[in-house]
């Protein structure tokens, strides 16, 4: 089981429009960092950066040829984030035990 710190990296992902902008760009496969570069108008260190949080996150995965690095989407990490989303905003409606609450409210 995932601990809190490794699922806020999971949404960190998602919470900036550049990041989302590369998943994107990603969703028609395999792209090179030099053509996410040319698609978004952005520096190579921003690039790094964004990259990093998202291959963190477990989303996507890289893979160096050369000189350049290959980012993709991950379908395992994918998967990962859509039942972490479905699990934490999952509502258990449990009633009041007894009306602890209140009643340590009214003491």
């Amino acid at each position: 089981m995932a601990t809190f710190k490794e699922n806020a990296a999971v949404f960190k992902a998602f919470c900036d429009e550049n990041r989302l902008m590369i998943l994107e760009l990603l969703q028609s496969g395999e792209k090179c960092a030099c053509v996410i570069l040319e698609g978004m108008k952005i520096s190579q260190s921003t690039l790094s950066h964004h990259m990093k949080i998202l291959c963190d996150s477990g989303v996507v995965t890289a893979r160096k040829d050369g000189k350049w690095i290959h980012y993709s989407i991950s379908e395992e990490g994918s998967t990962y984030a859509k039942v972490l989303l479905e699990r934490i905003t999952k509502v258990n409606r449990q009633p009041e035990a007894d009306g602890i609450c209140c009643a340590i409210n009214r003491r």
